[in-house]
C-alpha cells in the first residue's frame, strides 16, 4: 500500500510538470482544488453490474467490536474536557493490544498510527503509561506508532489540509490498519470549518486510505450547540459518528466519565447502539478500570433515588430534562420489573366531625 502511494504521488508531480502550460496565466496553483490533477490523471473507471458481482473485494471484518471494522472512517466527538483523549488513547491501546476498552472488543492486535495535535509529550507520556499499567494485554513492540508535536523538529505535525501535508503522513503510515486523528482542529488547517468545501481536501484523503484497507477514526470538537463543531457535510462520509456527553448528574469529583452516544451506526442496531455511561474507577490495589452501564440503567437508578428523596414526578422531570408523563412510565416499568417498590403512604387520620350548630345546646 505505501508503494502504491508513493507511486501515484510520483505519477501526479509527472503529470503537473508537463501540463505546466495548461494552468490559467497567472493562476496560483496552491489555490486550485487539489482533486483536479487526481481526476485529470486518473479517469474513473465503471463496471456494469455482472462485472461488479463477479468481482472478489476483500471483506470487511470487525476490528473493535461492535463498531469499527476494516475501511471504516468514523468521527467521535465531544465538548472540551469530556473524554475525547481518554476515549481515543483508550481505543488505541485496545486495537494495539487485542484487548477491549468499555465493552468493546478486538478481535486481534491490529498495527495503529496515532496522530496527536495538542497534547504535551510529559501529558501524553503520562496517559500512556496509566492505560498500558492497567491493561490485562501488552501490545505487540511497533503496533502503537504515535505522532505528536514535542518529538517533531520544529513542534508541528503536517497539516491534513494540503497534499504536502498528507504526503508526509503517508510516507510514515507503514502498515498501519487504523490511524487516529486527534484531532480535527489541530491536524486540519486551513479553510472555513463552516463550510463544506473545505472539508474535502480531508475527505479526498480519508477516501484514499480506505481504499487502500485503512481505517480512519476522527477526533472533533462539539460546537456551543452540542453538535460537532462546523460543516455537516463531514458525516456523510463516516460510517459512524459517536457522541460523548457528561452525564445529567455529573460532578467533578466523578473524573473522567461520559456518556457515548451512536449517532449514526451502518449496519449495527440493537444493543450495539444504546448509550453506556462510562467511568474511570479506582480499584482497591490503585489500579483504574472503566465501569459502565446502559444510560437507561442509570437512569434508571436516579429515578429512583430521588422519588425515594420523596420528590415529586415534576421535581424528578426538571431535573433529568424530561417530561412529567416520562418519569410516571419509568416508575410504572420499574415497579413492575421489581426494581423499584414504592413506599407505603402514611394512612390518614380520621377526620373529626364538624360540630353541629346544636353542640353544647339544649
Amino acid at each position: 500500500m505505501h508503494a502504491d502511494i508513493e507511486t501515484y504521488s510520483a505519477s501526479l508531480d509527472e503529470y503537473v510538470g508537463h501540463k505546466e502550460n495548461q494552468w490559467c496565466v497567472g493562476a496560483n496553483r496552491a489555490n486550485a482544488p487539489m482533486h483536479q490533477d487526481d481526476e485529470a490523471i486518473l479517469p474513473p473507471v465503471i463496471v456494469d453490474a455482472a462485472a461488479l458481482l463477479a468481482r472478489t473485494f476483500k471483506p470487511r471484518v470487525h476490528l473493535l467490536s461492535p463498531w469499527l471494522t476494516t475501511q471504516s472512517l468514523t468521527m467521535i466527538y465531544a465538548r472540551r474536557g469530556v473524554g475525547k483523549t481518554h476515549m481515543a488513547l483508550g481505543v488505541a491501546y485496545a486495537l494495539a493490544s487485542g484487548g477491549e476498552f468499555i465493552g468493546w472488543k478486538a478481535t486481534q492486535p491490529v498495527r495503529v498510527l496515532y496522530l496527536d495535535g495538542e497534547m504535551p509529550g510529559a501529558d501524553l507520556k503520562d496517559r500512556l503509561a496509566r492505560i498500558i499499567t492497567n491493561s490485562a494485554l501488552e501490545a505487540p513492540a511497533g503496533y502503537l506508532q504515535i505522532m505528536t508535536p514535542d518529538v517533531q523538529p520544529f513542534g508541528m505535525l503536517p497539516n491534513l489540509y494540503d497534499r504536502e501535508g498528507q504526503r508526509a503522513i503517508d510516507a510514515v503510515i507503514g502498515e498501519a490498519q487504523v490511524i487516529i486523528v486527534d484531532n480535527l482542529s489541530c491536524l486540519v488547517r486551513g479553510g472555513k470549518e463552516n463550510e463544506g468545501e473545505s472539508w474535502q481536501p480531508v475527505a479526498e484523503w480519508a477516501l484514499r486510505m480506505r481504499s487502500a484497507g485503512r481505517s480512519v477514526i476522527f477526533i472533533h470538537h462539539a460546537g456551543k450547540g452540542g453538535q460537532q463543531r462546523g460543516t455537516s457535510k463531514r458525516e456523510d462520509l463516516l460510517d459512524t459518528v459517536i457522541s460523548l456527553r457528561r452525564p445529567s448528574d455529573y460532578t467533578p469529583d466523578q473524573g473522567a466519565r461520559f456518556e457515548v452516544h451512536f449517532e449514526k451506526a451502518r449496519a449495527l442496531y440493537g444493543e450495539d447502539v444504546d448509550p453506556i455511561d462510562a467511568r474511570l474507577e479506582t480499584l482497591p490495589d490503585g489500579k483504574q478500570a472503566w465501569a459502565i452501564q446502559r444510560v437507561s440503567d442509570s437512569t434508571d437508578e436516579q429515578i429512583v433515588e430521588m422519588t425515594d428523596m420523596g420528590m415529586t414526578t415534576r421535581e424528578i422531570g426538571t431535573e433529568l430534562g424530561v417530561t412529567h408523563s416520562t418519569i410516571v412510565r419509568a416508575l410504572a416499568r420499574l415497579k413492575e420489573s421489581g426494581r423499584y417498590t414504592p413506599k407505603a403512604k402514611a394512612p390518614r387520620k380520621p377526620r373529626e366531625p364538624a360540630p353541629h350548630w346544636s353542640d353544647g345546646h339544649d
